[in-house]
């Protein structure tokens, strides 16, 4: 049998002859594409501007900056996500602090935002986690009052909904990733998006070294003027062959999303009927561009997770362990018992230890699909047979979900 992927970027000759044309033209660093890639993928999330740079992590550090987030502050940020997400705030000296999320959307709430606030929390960062959106609004009834700036991290988002508009185009800033897990990819890279024509400013100058005349510009002068670094910046530039990359993928971004949504609502279907499952949905206020399709396995079902992993393994498919904890982990991870640790992020402690990714791309065909679904179909092992961690940790590497 052939082995089923988790995940495939879909890249064709477009995108071959997009790149080409770029590497014809001698322009590959920064330049033309990249300006003709921000301003295509503004118009298609309707944010007033965007900000291309080298990954979603590079843009969540210059949201924070512009944002004005720093030494003293804390920031509250989900543990069910990818560690970057609580990384961003270490990087300007801020303290990230965890709030636990909602069992069926693995978002943060406002309820959970609100238990987690500080006197010094200036800002929250939230996340569409998996494409599934976050409901921004309730959110910010809590935070705009008190002052504190939400930033929206859809890395996975690109193509889901929230009240009827792209998802990150009602927030002040948001950051997305365009690394190869990702819907659109660009190979590796990001975006920052505003509405703040200001914060644009700054972090484009700040992902040049901030420097005061951009490379671009000195390149197309003869007499290059002399450039001024007016603060401490940082080489977080997006290149024009990958930007190239990028104007092709958002093309093709409608056909992306209808065809995952198609083949998300057959696994939907068929996992209905297994007890002991549960899917991934769209929640009410919009709809998910199942960048992950994930699914909980509940203690109903004849298999644990890692064995459900596992039996998945040996058929030659390659899901994955749901989205990490990063409370759990030893840059974050609190010496004690683990009930400790997990104190006041039961959801996430549960989602973390109970979900699976199952393999969704463009792609997959459905002999594919129907293995998949054989597979989760498929009965027990023998009454106390354990499948190992050797075996477990052979076919199905552990990790985060994400990885820019």
């Amino acid at each position: 049998m052939n082995r089923i992927a988790v995940m495939k970027p879909w890249l064709g000759e477009e995108e071959i002859a997009a790149v080409t044309e770029v590497m014809c033209s001698g322009w590959v660093a920064q330049g033309p594409r990249v300006a003709e890639f921000e301003s295509a993928f503004a118009r298609s999330q309707q944010c007033s501007h965007a900000v291309a740079v080298s990954s979603c992590t590079a843009a969540l550090h210059l949201a924070l900056i512009v944002a004005g987030i720093g030494a003293g502050d804390d920031v509250v940020v989900p543990s069910f996500s990818f560690i970057a997400t609580a990384n961003a705030a270490v990087y300007v000296g801020a303290r990230p602090v965890f709030a636990d999320v909602d069992l069926v959307t693995g978002n943060v709430t406002a309820e959970t935002v609100l238990r987690a606030l500080t006197p010094n929390t200036t800002a929250v960062i939230v996340v569409d986690q998996g494409g599934v959106p976050v409901d921004l609004d309730s959110i910010r009834a809590v935070t705009d009052p008190l002052g504190i700036i939400v930033i929206e991290d859809a890395a996975c988002g690109v193509g889901s909904t929230y009240l009827g508009r792209p998802v990150g185009s009602r927030a002040e800033l948001t950051v997305w990733s365009f690394h190869p897990r990702k819907i659109l990819t660009t190979g590796e890279g990001g975006m920052l998006t505003t509405i703040s024509a200001a914060h644009a400013d700054r972090a484009r100058r700040l992902r040049e070294h901030a420097m005061s005349v951009s490379a671009a510009e000195r390149h197309l002068s003869a007499l290059a003027p002399a450039e001024v670094y007016t603060e401490v910046g940082y080489n977080y530039r997006m290149t024009d062959l990958q930007a190239a990359v990028g104007l092709v993928q958002l093309q093709k971004l409608p056909t992306i999303i209808e065809r995952r949504r198609r083949l998300a609502a057959r696994y939907t279907r068929a996992i209905e009927s297994i007890d002991g499952l549960r899917a991934v949905a769209d929640p009410s206020w919009g709809t998910t561009n199942f960048q992950s399709f994930w699914l909980e396995v509940l203690p109903e079902y004849p298999l644990n997770r890692d064995q459900l992993l596992a039996k998945l393994a040996e058929n030659d498919v390659s899901a994955r362990r749901g989205i990490m904890a990063a409370h759990r982990q030893p840059a974050y991870g609190r010496p004690g018992p683990e009930d400790a640790l997990d104190s006041g992020l039961s959801n996430t402690a549960r989602l973390t230890d109970s979900t699976l990714i199952l393999p969704l791309y463009h792609q997959l065909t459905m002999e594919d699909h129907d293995r998949v679904i054989g597979a989760l179909q498929a009965p027990a092992p023998e009454a106390g047979a354990v499948l190992g961690e050797a075996v477990l940790g052979k076919a199905v590497p552990a990790g985060g979900r994400r990885n820019d």
